[in-house]
């Protein structure tokens, strides 16, 4: 569209953002090997050989287009398993809770297994993907295993399967996540779990982890789409993936869904003999006590905590666990031809458990001075839209510490198939005053850091999309102008003048935009040196070159308060919590 804003600032900031990447990989080269510990670097060196089992962005190319049988990859994972010196049957010494879903498939893992450790079990988690360290993956008792267990398990599982390998085979080895999926089984074993949450990667029927025959329970979070080039275009297709999981006689709990994927899922279990139940919400199991207090922010982790509290209760009930003396259920009832599971009164183990639980990355909110930064790796439409709703939320909670101006900052990034542009659309109402894009790649240059190293993608490729995020956002920008032929806006009470760009057609709310090459730049001109932690070297030279970055960075020097919302891609969110966290990274 001729004489758009979004067409001027996109031809500057191409030749920016290839600017700054040309100058940061001569001048910020990654660290030496010589830096490391032998401690670190073998955990390093194993790191860096488990990427080289991720899919080349070619080849990754050539598999979508010509995709094999699903079955066969699941019989092959099944291989797998035997050349590292496990059976299937071995798996059932796990005790594993088999959890999958479209969102919240993550958060109703960590509610499940802080709940069952609150009983005093030993829990073993395998999540994915990982935020800042791959060994976060593999979790005993809620921590991430040590770097020195990864790299043992890990060099004892990649010898292994050297050693089993078929000279017949033209593969070898497991591709990187089915790799994970086996070292997780290992360590479990190893580490002799009482239980084990096990997320499943993407879908179901067809995943990796699914290889499992016989889970005690299993759960299905909110469906939606996502992931459509694996799973299918419709909620229906991907929710016959998803119910892939269901296992002859096995209880199954799934939290309301709409009725084409629920009568899909129901459809499944009737199939093999699955006794599915449907979760009653929250509020119906703190009928006869005081509130549950999540101790994950927004309105949607309450669907969550009921897919967990029935998890965790069926599954004590199934191992005959004492604990479950104390709860009292009703009888069953029905709705949508499902039967409702149980309520019962949440026991104060269980009560201690959805309070403590943890899970970086989903609606935090990290407060550094009068800089704040919500997080949350929203990546599908519905996700998204409980994003905003629960940051627009926190906004309204939050006190204002001051008279002086506030700032708004979006900071995105999507990845794989998503709809970008539905997702960005969907973040207008937030109104803000800037929208920040960038790949999500920590530094310029990953080679000092195996864990953020993405072979599945090429430069390029992640520039031009965030190139493409930013025209979609500046054409929706265009899109709201609605100027008043008759009457001048006003400027926000407490707002910044200056926000108004000079360039931008007159209407009630204008977003200037920017493409950065990485997250660590993108902060250094989001934070203008404010945040206390986040203190890198000097920025690099052209940093403030686009027109925007130049004004934008006296508005955010001068503001009284930041609010920054991270969003779109959980890969983004990890890099962000890297560079925010150090700790993280220990």
């Amino acid at each position: 569209m001729p004489g758009m804003k979004g067409d001027r600032s996109l031809a500057i900031s191409w030749p920016v953002a290839k600017k700054l990447w040309r100058e940061a990989t001569m001048e910020q080269p990654g660290p030496s090997r010589g830096t490391f510990s032998a401690k670190s670097d073998s955990f390093q060196d194993a790191v860096r050989t488990l990427n080289t089992l991720q899919t080349n962005a070619s080849y990754l190319e050539q598999v979508k287009s010509q995709q094999g049988d699903p079955q066969t990859k699941l019989e092959a994972m099944k291989l797998y398993l035997a050349r590292s010196g496990l059976q299937v049957e071995d798996l059932d010494r796990l005790n594993i809770i088999h959890i999958t879903g479209t969102k919240g498939k993550g958060s109703t893992c960590a509610f499940t297994e802080r709940i069952l450790r609150s009983y005093g079990l030993k829990t073993g988690l395998f999540s994915s993907p990982h935020l800042v360290q791959v060994r976060e993956r593999i979790r005993i008792n809620g921590q991430p295993i040590s770097p020195e267990l990864f790299t043992k398990h890990f060099w004892r599982l990649y010898r292994r399967l050297e050693e089993t390998k078929d000279s017949k085979s033209c593969v070898s080895m497991p591709a990187y996540f089915r790799f994970l999926t086996l070292m997780a089984f290992h360590v479990f074993l190893q580490e002799k779990v009482d239980l084990a949450v096990v997320e499943v990667g993407i879908g179901g029927a067809y995943d990796c982890t699914n290889i499992i025959r016989k889970p005690v329970v299993c759960g299905v979070s909110s469906l939606g789409i996502d992931h459509t080039s694996l799973l299918g275009d419709t909620v229906e297709k991907i929710a016959w993936q998803k119910g892939g999981i269901f296992k002859h006689g096995v209880p199954a709990f799934t939290v309301p869904q709409p009725d084409g994927p629920l009568a899909v899922l129901r459809e499944r279990a009737e199939q093999i003999s699955c006794p599915l139940y449907l979760c009653p919400p929250l509020e119906a199991l703190e009928e006869e006590g005081p509130p549950l207090t999540l101790g994950l922010e927004g309105e949607h982790q309450r669907s969550n905590a009921a897919l967990a509290l029935q998890l965790a209760r069926c599954w004590l009930q199934q191992k005959d666990h004492q604990g479950i003396r104390e709860l009292k259920a009703s009888k069953l009832s029905f709705l949508h031809q499902l039967p409702l599971a149980p309520v019962f009164q949440p026991t104060s183990h269980m009560r201690l458990g959805l309070r403590h639980t943890e899970w970086p990355g989903r609606s935090q909110v990290l407060r550094r001075g009068h800089l704040t930064w919500y997080l949350d790796g929203a990546h599908t439409s519905s996700s998204m839209q409980a994003c905003v709703r629960w940051f627009r939320q926190a906004l309204l909670r939050g006190e204002r510490r001051s008279s002086g101006p506030e700032v708004r900052v979006l900071l995105f990034n999507s990845t794989g198939d998503r709809d970008p542009a539905a997702l960005l659309k969907l973040l207008q109402p937030c109104q803000f005053d800037y929208a920040v894009f960038c790949p999500n790649l920590t530094e310029v240059s990953s080679t000092g850091n195996a864990d953020q190293q993405n072979f599945t993608v090429t430069l390029d490729q992640v520039l031009l999309r965030c190139l493409e995020h930013q025209q979609h956002w500046n054409h929706l920008d265009e899109e709201q102008a609605t100027p008043d032929l008759w009457s001048a806006p006003s400027p926000e009470p407490g707002g910044p003048a200056s926000l108004q760009l000079a360039s931008c057609p007159s209407h009630a709310h204008s977003t200037g935009s920017l493409v950065f090459s990485c997250i660590s730049h993108a902060l250094q001109w989001i934070t203008q040196g404010q945040d206390p932690v986040f203190q890198p070297p000097s920025p690099p030279r052209g940093l403030l070159a686009h027109p925007v970055a130049g004004s934008g960075a006296s508005v955010l020097r001068e503001a009284a308060a930041i609010h920054v919302l991270v969003t779109g891609s959980l890969h983004l969110v990890g890099g962000v919590l890297k560079l925010l966290e150090p700790s993280l990274s220990q």
